[in-house]
C-alpha cells in the first residue's frame, strides 16, 4: 500500500508540468500584444505628423500604455506562476534577472494583479472620458 501511495504522490507532484504549456501560451500571447502594439503605433504616426494634436493622439497613447500594462501583468503571472507551481527558474547569476523574481508569492501576486487592474481600468475610464467629452478645443 505504501508503494501505491508513493506512486500516486510522484504522479501528483509531476502533474505540475501540465501548467507549463499554459505559461508558454501566455508568452506567445505577449507576442500577439507586441504585434498589436506596433500596429497601433504605426496607426498613430501619420495622425501625429499630418494632423493637429487632438483626442486621437491621446486615445492612441492611452491604448499603447494599456497594452504595456497588460503585457507586464502577463509576464509577472508567467514568472510567478511558473516558479510557484512548476519549477524554479535557474538564472540567479544572470545580470538582468529582475530583483522581484523568485520572491513573488500569492499575496504579492494578488496585490500586483489588483494594482494593474486599477491602472488598466483608470486608463479605460480616461479613454471613455476623452471620447465622450471634447477635451481639446477646436481652433477656429
Amino acid at each position: 500500500m505504501k508503494a501505491l501511495e508513493h506512486i500516486l504522490e510522484v504522479f501528483m507532484f509531476n502533474s505540475r508540468w501540465l501548467l507549463a504549456p499554459f505559461y508558454v501560451g501566455l508568452i506567445l500571447a505577449i507576442g500577439l500584444l507586441m504585434v498589436t502594439f506596433f500596429k497601433e503605433f504605426l496607426h498613430l504616426v501619420p495622425i501625429s505628423l499630418f494632423h493637429e494634436p487632438g483626442p486621437e493622439i491621446v486615445l492612441g497613447i492611452l491604448s499603447l500604455i494599456d497594452l504595456v500594462l497588460v503585457a507586464n501583468l502577463m509576464l509577472i503571472i508567467v514568472f510567478a506562476g511558473y516558479e510557484n507551481f512548476v519549477s524554479r527558474i535557474d538564472v540567479a547569476d544572470h545580470k538582468d534577472r529582475p530583483e522581484w523574481m523568485g520572491k513573488v508569492g500569492f499575496t504579492d501576486l494578488k496585490i500586483k494583479l489588483i494594482g494593474s487592474i486599477v491602472a488598466i481600468s483608470g486608463i479605460e475610464l480616461l479613454k471613455l472620458f476623452v471620447t465622450s467629452v471634447k477635451v481639446f478645443p477646436s481652433r477656429n
